[in-house]
């Protein structure tokens, strides 16, 4: 575990003592080379970011009164970008999550307007929750491979990124810094990211797809109660924030999307913000 840190030198070490803590949730941990192209268990190429079967098996056991067809709409309008504008597919998928996924579909009483639903938040264990390691992106010649990636019902909605801490030069900042250059290079992942992790091992911050560094903060507590400091933040933030529950309940509930106006009277700016991490 984190507490043995000192044992642990190398950045893949790291890696897995946190999808060890992931698999104690009841995350059930995938190797991404397994499902991707040429993988054991093949199920996306390496230019698609949703797990699509894994996606419309859970929407159609969530949404159970909804015909099979309207799922499939709903699926194509999840994976459908309609900007250039990073901020605004994001927040179009961020709208998804809250209000669910519009569609119409035939009855015998004529079209009748629904809402395909992407979590079931009354049961949480209606959802399926991936903690998948070394998924590999290409987009448009770029390939990069995240450290981990949370999804949850087919959808990459939590993006973390661990540096090795026996490194001096590997920090929280230096993670961040790996999010910007992901940003630029497989930008399609995020269009339905939710919460991106930094961290060196022992320090985590978390933050928005618009977050400046330093609004990536720690997450303070696992249960309410203030832990010991000597308790590594990585391990309170996994425990804490990333359980199915507070995770499940952070995205839908306490995420905004507010627009600043610049200082100097230029173009509007929307921000991402989550309002539910604690100061204790």
């Amino acid at each position: 575990m984190f507490r043995k840190m000192p044992r642990i030198i190398t950045e893949s070490e790291v890696e897995q003592a946190a999808l060890d803590l992931l698999k104690e949730l009841g995350y059930t941990i995938v190797y991404g080379p397994d499902i991707s192209e040429g993988g054991i268990n093949e199920e996306r190429k390496y230019n698609e970011v949703v797990l699509v079967k894994r996606l419309r098996n859970a929407l159609q056991r969530i949404n159970k009164d909804i015909p099979k067809e309207a799922i499939e709409e709903a699926i194509k309008k999840i994976k459908r970008t309609d900007s250039q504008n990073q901020i605004i597919n994001n927040q179009s998928f961020h709208k998804f999550v809250t209000d669910g996924v519009p569609v119409e579909y035939k009855t015998k009483d004529g079209i009748k307007h629904n809402y395909v639903q992407l979590f079931d938040l009354k049961e949480i264990k209606n959802n399926e929750f991936l903690a998948v390691n070394q998924f590999t992106i290409i987009e448009e010649r770029n390939n990069r491979r995240p450290d981990i990636i949370l999804f949850i019902n087919g959808l990459p909605i939590v993006m973390i990124e661990l540096k090795n801490p026996a490194d001096e030069n590997a920090t929280t900042k230096s993670a961040f810094d790996q999010f910007q250059t992901y940003k630029m290079l497989i930008p399609s992942v995020f269009r339905f990211n939710e919460i991106l992790v930094a961290s060196d091992g022992l320090e985590a911050k978390a933050g928005t797809l618009t977050s400046n560094f330093e609004w990536f903060i720690p997450w303070k507590t696992i249960d309410g109660k203030k832990t010991p400091k000597t308790q590594p933040q990585i391990e309170v933030l996994i425990k804490g924030m990333l359980n199915k529950e507070c995770l499940l309940g952070l995205i839908s509930h306490f995420i905004v999307f507010e627009t600043d106006k610049d200082k100097k009277d230029g173009p509007n700016k929307n921000s991402k913000k989550t309002c539910c991490l604690p100061s204790i």
